[in-house]
């Protein structure tokens, strides 16, 4: 196990990449003289380049590798740089294709074992218990390589906060079940603007930045931080100065949870203990609706069962201010303000 060059792989969702960071940064400095390849998707780079310098970052365009022609000219790429092991932290029907390649060339692999059973479990069972994070099973797909354990928090990787005081709001998700009803999270927005509270709004895709640039317009402490802070790193530096940050179960809780702001999340469709919270995040700063049809699926990508998210809707925004300014007040508190 005395290897030198250690490939890994995780190409999707951004959350899923973002929970890697962590992992990769504690492995990194347990490891200083072992090189590190994290390769992934290009637009999540300007993170992994904050993780010490042992960790190298190769960002790669899927529609380049389309086919299982595209497939072998990947694998080729990466064996041209020479790892000595491949830990694969995605196992889809594409990474376990490259491992199989890599095995067949007698390099040692790994994988992340998902244990669908044990989540299925999960979603049926009428009390909820802690399922292995994510964090657990991408320590252990590499322990089975070299021998690490899953660090604890916490990960700052905000090299300075580019910004000092306010809210920000992350409201939206992948999946509809994610994601706090509009009208309402416009209410949350109304709300903080009224009490003096500078909000900023993170996001992209053209239909979030016009709904976010249209709250910009109508309150005003409200700012869309759209297309402003240059690339992720950015966006990370901003979230660092903040009071409070405001998110779904998303990539942008992932990113807030790389920062020692504090986070509060709401959850719908799915549950903060299905794995997926955010590195550090504890459960008293989750805000969910202890309803027996919770959670619809692991993902969220799942129909509503009632036909109307019931388990979103019937949180308040009144409900939401007051956590967050409670969540505010705390931090000032332990930062001497």
């Amino acid at each position: 196990m005395n290897h030198k060059h250690l490939l890994l792989i995780r190409f999707s969702a951004l959350g899923d990449i973002l929970m890697t960071v962590p992992i990769v940064e504690a492995l990194a400095r347990q490891y200083p003289n072992l090189h590190i390849t994290m390769v992934s998707r290009p637009f999540v780079g300007s993170i992994f380049k904050r993780l010490p310098q042992n960790v190298q970052f190769v960002g790669i365009n899927l529609t380049q590798h389309k086919g299982l022609g595209g497939l072998e000219r990947l694998y080729r790429e990466l064996r041209a740089l020479e790892p000595d092991a491949v830990c694969d932290l995605h196992d889809v029907l594409r990474t376990k294709y490259l491992r199989l390649r890599f095995w067949m060339a007698g390099i040692p692999v790994s994988h992340i074992v998902k244990d669908r059973c044990a989540r299925k479990a999960f979603l049926h069972a009428s009390h909820k218990v802690q399922q292995e994070t994510s964090f657990e099973r991408y320590a252990k797909a590499i322990a089975r390589l070299l021998p690490f354990k899953q660090p604890t928090p916490p990960c700052q990787l905000a090299s300075q906060a580019t910004h000092r005081g306010g809210i920000g709001i992350a409201p939206f998700a992948a999946h509809q079940g994610k994601i706090y009803p509009l009208q309402q999270m416009e209410r949350v927005v109304s709300l903080l603007s009224a009490q003096g509270t500078e909000v900023y709004l993170f996001g992209a895709g053209e239909k979030e930045q016009s709904i976010m640039e249209q709250w910009d317009k109508t309150y005003e402490h409200a700012h869309s931080m759209a297309g402003r802070l240059g690339n992720m790193a950015g966006e990370l530096d901003w979230i660092a100065g903040l009071d409070a940050m405001l998110t779904m179960d998303s990539g942008n809780m992932h990113l807030a949870s790389l920062t020692c702001t504090p986070v509060l999340s709401i959850w719908g469709a799915t549950h903060p203990l299905g794995g997926f919270l955010g590195w550090g995040q504890t459960i008293d700063r989750c805000i969910q609706k202890d309803y027996p049809c919770r959670p619809c699926s692991i993902f969220g990508n799942k129909p509503c069962r009632l036909g109307d998210f019931r388990c979103l809707h019937d949180i308040t925004p009144d409900e939401i201010v007051n956590r967050l300014n409670e969540v505010v007040r705390t931090h000032r508190s332990s930062n001497g303000h």
